[in-house]
């Protein structure tokens, strides 16, 4: 991107360079003035014609910078789009066990697994199992 940049910015001290050179081109071929021989004419003719086609080379590069720039930009938008979607699919995954610590930090006293010897266990294979799906649902996906 920083190549660009500099190109960018070369091409458009060129084309500032390039405009008055035009002006006198255009003038000098079409000017009748005293002391300009009409043997020179078709020099001048020639050096605008040269002016034309560096002008025409530099609108042609600068298209090309303008499209690479843009393929660059649309390259980096893409690489954020996955970016996100990764922090997307692990934050889905940690909202799970999440949520489940969140609602058994309320010490409510009637939740019947509470009573139950094996509860704790049952929780915790539930968080692991749908985080475990979650994953493997993310990962078909291409998310993770």
């Amino acid at each position: 991107m920083t190549r660009i940049f500099t190109l960018r910015r070369e091409l458009v001290r060129f084309q500032r360079v390039l405009g008055p050179m035009l002006e006198v081109g255009r003038k000098l071929v079409n000017l009748q003035l005293p002391r300009l021989d009409e043997a020179s004419k078709p020099y001048f003719r020639d050096l605008l014609d040269h002016m034309l086609r560096v002008e025409s080379a530099i609108t042609g590069i600068r298209d090309i910078l303008i499209s690479v720039f843009e393929a660059s930009h649309l390259l980096e938008q893409q690489r954020q789009g996955a970016i996100t979607r990764q922090l997307a699919a692990w934050a889905a995954i940690l909202a799970v066990p999440t949520a489940i610590a969140g609602i058994y930090g309320m010490n409510f006293e009637n939740m019947p697994e509470l009573k139950t010897q094996w509860g704790y266990f049952v929780i915790l294979g539930v968080i692991a199992a749908v985080c475990i799906g979650l994953y493997i649902r993310f990962k078909r996906s291409h998310w993770l």
